[in-house]
């Protein structure tokens, strides 16, 4: 049976220049801090099975939705969007509430931040776990300039790039279909299509595979995107070459403790070389596609507890 506990009342707290819309659970756990971090297109609401076990276990739970998302603030610079201001609005918030660090989990473009943040704020990270997304190493070439070479310029990354404003507009007309039609599971394992994916699945009339949300559910992220529009999420997208050289200092290796929990549908391949990385890693995959705590929430769940219960909280 899903957990159906209410998702807690949000607070609006001013960080890093900007203000993030703040859901929390077991303020009664201070000094156990724990910072979940949502994905592309999602919304902190995406950690609802989580939150009261995480609280239960003693810890602080604390879930933004980041920058461009919810009632957060939304920039109208794409550069307000990088990586060091995603990673800077992280700080801040440990700093609002008190913390040196904490543990930081985080899925999709939440985790591609949450290794960021390990990477240029070290001290700040007590331990992470990341969920679909393994560390990306930066490579000699330009991230839009990689996927761009391997995947064509019609591929959504590249496209919101190269055609600002243009998938934003369709996802805003759209929005509904869109999401419906993005959060599927039971969908057979496949290579992406090279193609303008995003902008494909909010014009079609359906998708592959299984509804993931009810329509409860479904309305919370309709109506946070319908508050929001797209603009500022994929604006995330519109940084990867500025975080490419934002990153040239950082030191690669990742010597953090480290859980990646992968999706064996997930059309976000495996890392052969993660452990090169990201010595002190442990994997895990569960029979999930991309929305892994959404999807397997239980087993999500149980697999972080287990592996956070070997450093209890302190």
């Amino acid at each position: 049976m899903l957990d159906l506990t209410p998702f807690p009342e949000p607070t609006r707290i001013s960080v890093n220049g900007v203000e993030l819309e703040v859901f929390e659970a077991g303020q009664e756990n201070t000094g156990h801090p724990i910072v979940l971090c949502h994905g592309w297109p999602e919304h902190a609401y995406s950690w609802r099975h989580q939150m009261p076990a995480l609280a239960a276990a003693g810890y602080h739970v604390i879930v933004p939705n980041q920058r461009g998302y919810g009632n957060s603030s939304r920039p109208t610079d794409v550069a307000a969007y990088d990586i060091a201001q995603l990673t800077g609005d992280l700080v801040a918030l440990l700093d609002h509430f008190g913390y040196a660090d904490a543990t930081f989990v985080g899925h999709d473009w939440g985790a591609n931040v949450v290794w960021g943040l390990a990477q240029l704020h070290p001290a700040r990270v007590r331990q992470l776990i990341a969920l679909s997304l393994p560390h990306q190493d930066r490579g000699d070439v330009p991230w839009l300039e990689m996927i761009e070479t391997l995947m064509g310029p019609d591929h959504y990354m590249v496209h919101f790039n190269r055609h600002p404003g243009v998938a934003d507009a369709v996802l805003d007309e759209n929005r509904l279909r869109f999401l419906r039609n993005l959060y599927r599971k039971d969908v057979a394992p496949q290579v992406p299509e090279p193609g303008m994916m995003m902008i494909n699945l909010a014009q079609a009339e359906t998708a592959a595979g299984v509804p993931l949300l009810r329509d409860e559910e479904l309305s919370v992220f309709d109506a946070a995107f319908a508050a929001s529009g797209f603009n500022g999420s994929i604006n995330w997208y519109r940084n990867l070459d500025r975080n490419w050289h934002l990153l040239a200092d950082a030191d690669p290796i990742i010597p953090h403790r480290a859980l990646m929990i992968y999706g064996e549908r997930d059309i976000v391949p495996k890392s052969p070389t993660l452990k090169d990385s990201v010595p002190n890693v442990e994997v895990v995959s569960l029979e999930s596609g991309h929305w892994v705590q959404q999807e397997q929430p239980q087993e999500t769940t149980r697999v972080i507890l287990d592996w956070l219960g070997r450093t209890p909280p302190r």
